[in-house]
Formats: C-alpha cells, sequence, structure tokens
C-alpha cells in the first residue's frame, strides 16, 4: 500500500513495519488453526504488550506511546489487518473500545491500576454496552445499577460482547436514573465480582477467532468507586467512544478491501484460463479497475476524516458516512473477490473466504448502518 504524505510520516512506517514483522512472525503462523479452534493463545495479549502495540496512542505514563498520534494508531491498526483474521484483530484490540472510558473519566486509583495491566497486556478489557432486546438502541438499555450505600447492586445482562469470556476488566453501561439516554452509567466490573457471571462463548458467522460472549448480572455487587465518570453521564462518554470505534470499524473495513483486492489481483495474474491469464480478459480487468478506484475513495475520504479528528474537530456525521461508505466498499470487493476466484473463493483454504465471512459483522457493529443513515440524517437537520 502506498505511503500517504499528507497523513503518515517516518515514524508511521516505523510503526509498519514493527507491526508487520510481529504479524509475520507472531500470528501468520498460526492464525489458521486459532480461526478453526475460534480462539488465539492469551499469550498473544502479552507479547502485543511487550512489542507496545497495544499501547500506541495512550498515555506513557502507562506503559503507552504515541499519545495523540491517531494516525500511529491508524497504520498499527491496517498493518494488524495483515493477519487476515478480522477476529484476532478484534479480539487483541478490545481494549480500545473498553479502556478510553476508564483513562478519560474513571477515578485515579482506578485507572492507575488497570491501564497499565490492560496496556502490558497481563490482563483484558472489554465494552459491554449491548442487551439482549436492545441492539443499536443504547438509551433503552435495561441493566439497573441501583446504589446502596458504598456499592451498585446489578442486575441485568449483555450480549455480543467481545472478549467478553476472557476479559479481566468490563467497561458496563447500567441505568442508574430514569428512562433514556439521561438515566445511563457507566461501571468498572471486574471478573469474578460475586453475583457477576459470563455466559457461552457464542458461534458466529465470521470472526472465529474472537470469543463472543454473553455476560450475567444477578444483584452484582460493585463499589462505588468504580464509577466511570459521573452518574447518569454515561450516555455522553459511549458516544464519544463510538466515534473511534467507528473509524477503527471504517477501517478494518478498507484493509478487508485491500486484502481481498490483492488476493483478487495475484489470482488474476496466474489463473489460467483458454490459454490466457484471466487478468487479461476485459472483464476482469475492468472489474478489478473498478474495485480498486472505490477502495481508493474510501480510504482516502476515510484518511479526511481521521485527520479532522486528530485537529478536534467534530465528525459525527461524516465518520458515520465514512463508515457506511468503507462498509459498503468492503460488500462489493469481498464478494467481487468470491466471484473472481471462482470454486476456490468458496473454500475455507481461500483468505477471501475468510474475509467475505469476516467482513458481514462490519456494517452492523459499532451501530448498523440504518443507525449510522439516522445520525447523519439529524446532523443534516431532518
Amino acid at each position: 500500500m502506498p505511503a500517504f504524505a499528507d497523513y503518515f510520516d517516518p515514524s508511521h512506517q516505523m510503526i509498519r513495519d514493527s507491526v508487520r514483522r510481529f504479524v509475520e512472525r507472531e500470528i501468520l503462523p498460526g492464525i489458521d488453526q486459532w480461526e478453526e479452534a475460534e480462539s488465539f493463545p492469551r499469550e498473544l495479549y502479552l507479547k502485543a504488550g511487550a512489542a507496545g502495540i497495544l499501547g500506541i496512542g495512550y498515555p506513557e505514563c502507562f506503559g503507552g506511546s504515541h499519545e495523540g498520534d491517531l494516525f500511529a494508531k491508524v497504520a498499527a491498526s491496517e498493518e494488524l489487518m495483515r493477519c487476515g483474521s478480522g477476529g484476532l484483530v478484534a479480539g487483541l484490540g478490545s481494549l480500545d473500545i473498553g479502556l478510553p472510558p476508564i483513562v478519560k473519566w474513571a477515578r485515579p486509583e482506578v485507572r492507575d491500576r488497570v491501564v497499565p495491566q490492560v496496556l502490558s497486556g497481563e490482563k483484558i478489557s472489554a465494552l459491554a454496552v449491548t442487551e439482549p432486546g436492545g441492539g443499536s438502541d443504547v438509551a433503552n438499555l435495561q441493566t439497573r445499577a441501583v446504589r446502596d450505600c458504598d456499592v451498585y447492586r446489578v442486575n441485568g445482562s449483555k450480549t455480543f460482547i467481545t472478549s467478553g469470556v476472557r476479559a479481566d476488566f468490563y467497561t458496563v453501561a447500567v441505568r442508574t436514573g430514569e428512562p433514556g439516554f439521561a438515566g445511563i452509567s457507566l461501571l468498572l466490573i471486574e471478573k469474578g465480582t460475586p453475583g457477576f457471571t459470563v455466559g457461552r462463548q457464542l458461534k458466529k458467522m465470521g470472526w472465529w477467532a474472537s470469543d463472543t460472549a454473553e455476560l450475567f448480572f444477578d444483584d452484582c455487587q460493585v463499589p462505588v468507586g468504580n464509577l466511570i465518570g459521573s452518574e447518569n453521564m454515561g450516555f455522553a462518554c459511549i458516544m464519544g467512544n463510538f466515534q473511534s470505534e467507528r473509524l477503527a470499524l471504517a477501517l478494518m473495513a478498507n484493509m478487508t478491501a485491500q486484502l481481498a483486492l490483492e488476493e483478487s489481483l495475484k489470482w488474476a495474474r496466474e489463473r489460467q484460463a483458454f490459454g490466457k491469464p484471466i487478468g487479461k480478459f476485459q472483464v476482469i480487468k475492468h472489474r478489478l479497475a473498478e474495485m480498486a478506484t472505490a477502495l481508493e475513495v474510501s480510504r482516502e475520504f476515510t484518511y479526511r476524516q481521521a485527520a479532522k479528528m486528530a485537529a478536534g474537530q467534530s465528525v459525527i456525521k461524516e465518520i458515520s458516512m465514512a463508515k457506511n461508505v468503507a462498509t459498503d466498499t468492503a460488500d462489493r470487493i469481498t464478494h467481487e473477490a468470491v466471484q473472481i476466484l471462482g470454486g476456490l473463493g468458496y473454500m475455507r483454504e481461500s483468505l477471501v473466504e475468510r474475509l467475505y465471512r469476516d467482513n458481514r459483522i462490519l456494517s452492523i457493529g459499532g451501530g448498523t448502518r440504518e443507525v449510522m443513515n439516522e445520525i447523519i440524517s439529524k446532523q443534516m437537520g431532518l
């Protein structure tokens, strides 16, 4: 992939090189086996922590690096996706949705204990917002936390939680106030807390290497000091977190499309039909040209929004657009890649088969395509 001088500098290329070597050394040799096993070794978190990958974008005082350099995170995220497994990237990267609220709003004694352990890979962080009856309707979540002296008593459940099985720290959205967005808070709930149980590992269409779980809270008693931010201000924290998550999903979609395009180009040059490579046939050439064009447009638009975010600008509308454009592009390119590879593209031994499966969640996670359109239309004054 070419370097983009407007967004990336030599330090970002060093990050790319380092993360790519990590992927080649620590992930690619085992990824096919881990996909089939629907898990990857917990040791990989420690290795990624030691390599400095988990800490990119976080404060140095907690063991992080490149704080405030969003494109350092972009570069690392894109290179991690070269492992070809969205599930592994989602599982390894669950800290990036679970940890930011703790870094920004948790009490110092909680933050200082939790964050370094997660960035080192010793502990795993997850975000728990989605509920069985709620989906993208965050404002109407039902898991309730009632204050009782120095604890909150939590009752309810969560589902579709990435790293839900193996996480140690859960950033959990709960209802502490009245119905609607104004009554939501965030609590840090630790594995092993009485009344908190982790349900079964869920079976998924894609993202096989990530663990996804249900969580149950039955009169779970959480110390009041584990409140993240102010009581009843959790919705704003969640929405702010969503902007970064949607950028991450757009980047993942673009890289899914990039890998599918690369596999298609390789096949078009190697596969012979009717006495010549199939890439010499106009129908394939033009299809590949259109795939490449769509990807360049999507990637540039995503980078533009990342640059605005890095400059402190609000991109609520635009990042929702970027997510939809990127996931639509990945839908198209992964579909075309399977078609170009034909029967091989349908086989589990083919990377594009996995990319096709993994891609499907990207227009659902972090807010569905339909929710993105609602956000866009509201920002347009409709």
